[in-house]
């Protein structure tokens, strides 16, 4: 019998797989999915993490990092998208296969908050630190201070200002949140997830990314996965934790992800659009996407694949 995902009854694991799911050739080979166009290049730089014999924690750092410091993209680190007082505020997490993992949120000034992220983790008693506290922290690590607001984000900003018009924008520029998941070849797992959050967004707004089992949630036994959209949306279903209890229950990994989805669409039916996509990898290097609007793309680097995808959508 087939998992029941959005009122339709699907094939069963063992016999459904789709062009956006894809098996590991060899059960060592190393495994790196990421949302977005710019996921391509960013698993690049985790795969020559992973092709070294690193861990899919140093990977996914590594790889997440690579957008984190490009100053042309709008809704990740330095060059973000400002909230509506001009400030660039910044959130991520990380999560290991032991279940360790570190987030920040409405962090300030600092460049790489997936490193603080990875700092509270290993260096706290704690999961989450925010606001002047974080930032406090990552100078006392050794983080350096900067302005992330680009002259170019500056100049959006206050040209935004003169209407003040706050309407999100699906797919802007065709990327978002970047949100990253490893497979080592030990057959550890690991993701990671940063952001910007939302342009012109009230001050003090935190989003799914920075939250384990929202924006990100990993599990040896049963998979892990991130998401990517309306964070507001995902919070909401606890998003990526259930895609992975999901897997956890027999689900592949698209499967898993078109469920949550689906309730995504259900909770949101009558509200304006909106998009909410996430991409899963199960411990046998299996991979998956599902997104409510068509547009999402996510890369792959698997094997002897290096590419990046059109996710399949509920919505036309």
């Amino acid at each position: 019998m087939g998992l029941l995902v959005g009122g339709t009854r699907l094939a069963s694991r063992d016999s459904f797989q789709s062009e956006s799911e894809t098996a590991l050739v060899r059960e060592d080979d190393p495994v790196v999915i990421s949302t977005w166009n710019f996921g391509e290049i960013a698993n690049g730089t985790a795969m020559k993490v992973l092709s070294s014999a690193g861990t899919a924690l140093d990977a996914v750092e590594a790889g997440v990092r690579v957008v984190e410091a490009d100053p042309g993209n709008s809704s990740v680190g330095i060059g973000g998208t400002p909230d509506r007082d001009g400030k660039v505020t910044l959130d991520a997490c990380i999560m290991d296969h032991t279940h360790r993992c570190g987030s920040v949120a409405f962090l300030e000034d600092i460049l790489h908050p997936v490193s603080v992220a990875r700092a509270v983790m290993e260096a706290t008693p704690h999961v989450m630190l925010v606001g002047a506290g974080a930032r406090q922290f990552a100078v006392e690590q050794g983080f350096e201070t900067r302005n992330l607001l680009t002259d170019e984000r500056k100049a959006a900003w206050e040209e935004w200002r003169k209407t003040s018009n706050y309407q999100p924008v699906i797919n802007i520029e065709n990327h978002d949140t970047i949100g990253m998941l490893a497979r080592d070849s030990f057959g550890h797992l690991a993701g990671a997830c940063t952001t910007s959050g939302l342009g012109y967004k009230m001050r003090g707004r935190v989003g799914d990314s920075p939250l384990i089992g929202s924006g990100l949630f990993v599990d040896q036994e049963a998979g892990a996965a991130t998401a990517t959209g309306m964070g507001e949306a995902i919070i909401r279903v606890a998003g990526s934790a259930m895609v992975v209890e999901l897997m956890r229950s027999g689900a592949s990994p698209e499967e898993a992800c078109a469920e949550i989805v689906s309730r995504i669409r259900k909770t949101h039916r009558d509200g304006p659009p909106i998009q909410a996509a996430f991409i899963a990898l199960d411990p046998q290097g299996n991979v998956g996407a599902y997104s409510l609007q068509p547009g999402f793309t996510y890369a792959v680097s698997q094997g002897s694949v290096r590419e990046v995808r059109n996710a399949p959508s509920l919505l036309d």
